[in-house]
Parts: C-alpha cells; structure tokens; sequence
C-alpha cells in the first residue's frame, strides 16, 4: 500500500497480466462475515490501469460482457495446470493462466 492506502502499482507487472485468462471467485458477503452467494467467472484480461483497474472480457455463459476488477496486482496468482468446474454453471475451464479470488461486501443501511 502507498501513502494514501491505496495499492501500489506497477505498470509492468500489470500489462504482463494482459492477454492472460483469469478464473474469478467472488463471495458476496454482507453484515462483514454472512456469505449471501458465491459466483465465478472466467475470462480474458483485455486491458489494465491504476485508475480503473483490470478488464476482463468474460467467456462462456457470460460472453460478450465486461468484467472490471479492482486494480490490485497482488490480487492474481497462478493457476495450477487442470480443469476447473464452476459450481455454479457447470462450465469447466480448462488450463486458466491466474486465479483471482475477492470478498465483495454488501453495503450496510
């Protein structure tokens, strides 16, 4: 994180990111803890910036849709080699570049 807690970024590490695909986990949570659903998407990053962060160009079910993750290099790991199935559509994607996994938190009233 920089000064501003922001986190940081590299230009570099992030186009290196792009033109690779990306499995996504997202569990959506509200209260900070109660999980309300848990959803995947798979895709390609088609671009990157500090300002918008990661745009993914997503596959399967959801082709044709864009898909923008916060920009935090950090957030990606490699994938290992294999087949995933998304439990909640049964697509499998196979051989996926990164796996990035993000808690989204509903906003409390």
């Amino acid at each position: 994180m920089d000064d501003d807690g922001k986190p940081e970024w590299d230009d570099a590490a992030a186009n290196v990111l792009v033109g690779q695909t990306v499995l996504i986990g997202l569990t959506h949570v509200v209260g900070g803890n109660r999980v309300m659903r848990r959803e995947q998407l798979h895709g390609l990053i088609v671009s990157a910036n500090s300002q918008g962060g990661f745009e993914v160009a997503l596959e399967g079910r959801r082709a044709g849709e864009t898909y923008w993750l916060p920009p935090h290099i950090s957030a990606f790991q490699r994938a290992k080699r294999g087949e995933y199935r998304l439990r909640g559509t049964g697509e499998i994607v196979v051989d996926p570049d990164l796996i990035s996994n993000w808690t989204v938190s509903a906003p409390t009233t």
